[in-house]
């Protein structure tokens, strides 16, 4: 009995994968058009779009020298 509940477990661990494939591809759909207007309608260049995101990936990506951060 426990072998087919771990078959069940993987069976939803794969559904909520594909789900969260769908919601990603839909994310990522979203902040394409989003940028790609703000370029259009002149808000921003892609230069600052590309300084923009150079920033945030460097404060979000942790610091090695402190590992709890």
């Amino acid at each position: 009995m426990n072998r087919i509940h771990s078959h069940m477990q993987e069976v939803n661990w794969i559904g909520k994968l594909a789900d969260l494939k769908e919601e990603h591809y839909r994310n990522t759909l979203l902040v394409t058009a989003l940028m790609d207007l703000l370029i259009e309608k002149g808000v921003m260049t892609r230069g600052e779009l590309e300084t923009r995101m150079t920033e945030l990936d460097r404060i979000m990506t942790p610091d090695p020298t402190y590992p709890i951060s």
